[in-house]
């Protein structure tokens, strides 16, 4: 009633009084339209702030869809930078020929000299033989540490002067005794952004030779990496670099301070093997990583990787599996026959493992320590991994078997592996153990399809009593267990 009564009042109140409360009125809501205003408005200014804040790590993403899409990185965008020596090419000749892919791979192999007469004129199923330019035009010469360390480094520079690099992204530097799995380092290489500064290798596998040198380095001899941005960045300051390290001696080393001076760290890939290692690296080779096998080194100063073959003649045998599938070289299946209780081990390409006894991956996966240190002398540790000793117990101990020949069928590959000399134990003494000593081969059947990266793959084993056993590899069922 009293409202009523007031709105009375204001509408029989005289004229002047009337159009004042109208106006205070209009006041009013002028104001709360013009808070409101200003609310939404710093709502929408604050939400656009956030949505910036919350793309901008995103916006070189984006950037890149928009971009014409490029080709997967194939072979064609790797160049090698090799270096060799003219006193040791005759020994190291053969392990250059076995992976290099005469008008396919690209690249150089620099020398110190030119070669002998023998090896003149040089073979068009070679890299093309630079020879490096002489060091005494610089004025840091007198003061280099190493030299020839010195004479290898700049063959990067001088390989970039060569202006050889149209639609290169990758330099890969190497050794005259490096073998490298070049389908491998394609596949490696490409998982990185090579339009970013990349710096891809491996360090020792000996904890002395990383603490003398580095733990923060490529050893050369296995090989590394380097994207083409951080190429070009590198040759422009690689001279002076040399001027401020002149006292490092291994090129390795100089190499990896340079390039943590231009803010480029490695990137460790387990693929890469230096192989400092000397004698039998038959149990390092047998319980390889899960990375794709991109590199093996240092072949003179171990024994010949296959028995009763030569170190050339190894290194011949190893890539005929190379050569038909590069993504299982070394990759380890394991597998069991329980009613015998054996656990079987295949290294692709190279090997295969019989136990007489049931045995975990976890176990099998350590390699078997059959070789010695790069540097003798001292306590252990000696391995930047885990070993497992060599054993003379028949129930620690495998049979071994070694790759002998490779098939390609119609749906899939077979590769055979002989025994090449008797274990020379009695058999297990567990309840239910069978002998394996009767078996001389065995067969491994592997898809036609290439290995993914990392995957590990499982297997079956068939085996009827007779001296042959089949192993067939295939995907790891959902939550198998390999134990």
């Amino acid at each position: 009633m009293s409202m009523l009564v007031s709105l009375y009042d204001v509408m029989s109140s005289p004229k002047s009084y009337h159009t004042n409360v109208l106006c205070k009125y209009r006041v009013i809501i002028g104001l709360a339209v013009i808070f409101f205003v200003l609310v939404f408005f710093f709502n929408q200014t604050y939400l656009k702030s956030q949505s910036f804040d919350s793309n901008i790590f995103t916006i070189k993403y984006q950037e890149r869809l928009l971009q014409p899409k490029e080709t997967a990185t194939n072979l064609s965008h790797l160049m090698f930078v090799l270096v060799g020596s003219s006193r040791t090419w005759r020994s190291r000749k053969v392990y250059l020929e076995s992976w290099w892919r005469p008008n396919v791979t690209r690249g150089n192999i620099f020398f110190d000299v030119e070669p002998s007469k023998e090896f003149q004129p040089w073979s068009p199923a070679l890299p093309p033989l630079k020879v490096n330019e002489d060091l005494k035009k610089l004025k840091i010469y007198p003061k280099l540490t190493n030299r020839n360390h010195t004479r290898i480094y700049r063959s990067i520079l001088e390989n970039y002067r060569l202006k050889q690099d149209e639609d290169v992204r990758w330099y890969v530097t190497g050794d005259d005794d490096s073998v490298f799995f070049v389908d491998n380092m394609v596949d490696v290489l490409s998982k990185y952004d090579h339009t970013e500064k990349h710096y891809i290798g491996m360090f020792s596998e000996t904890i002395k030779s990383n603490f003398h040198f580095s733990f923060d380095m490529a050893f050369g001899g296995g090989g590394y990496a380097l994207s083409y941005p951080l190429v070009e960045a590198l040759v422009e300051e690689l001279d002076n670099c040399i001027e401020r390290y002149h006292y490092i001696w291994a090129v390795d080393h100089l190499q990896s301070l340079c390039l943590a001076d231009l803010g480029v760290d490695l990137s460790l890939n387990k693929g890469f093997h230096q192989v400092d290692l000397y004698g039998d690296i038959s149990g390092f080779l047998s319980s390889q990583p899960t990375a794709p096998l991109v590199s093996l080194h240092h072949f003179e100063t171990v024994k010949p990787l296959y028995p009763s073959m030569d170190r050339p003649g190894s290194v011949i045998h190893i890539m005929k599996a190379a050569n038909v599938d590069q993504s299982r070289m070394l990759q380890q299946s394991i597998c069991h026959v329980r009613a015998s209780n054996w656990t079987f081990s295949v290294s692709w390409g190279y090997s295969v493992h019989i136990y007489e006894k049931i045995f975990p991956r976890s176990h099998l996966k350590l390699p078997i320590q059959t070789f010695r240190p790069w540097w003798h002398g001292g306590l252990p540790p000696f391995y930047m991994f885990n070993t497992r000793p060599v054993s003379r117990d028949p129930c620690e101990a495998p049979h071994w078997f070694f790759f002998d020949s490779i098939e390609q069928e119609k749906e899939g590959v077979l590769t055979s592996y002989t025994r090449k000399f008797p274990r020379n134990m009695t058999s297990c003494s567990f309840s239910g153990n069978i002998s394996a000593d009767p078996l001389t081969s065995i067969r491994v059947f592997s898809p036609k399809t290439p290995k993914p990266g990392r995957k590990v793959e499982c297997c079956d084993v068939e085996y009827e009593g007779e001296n042959v056993a089949y192993m067939r590899l295939r995907d790891c069922r959902r939550r198998e267990i390999i134990a």
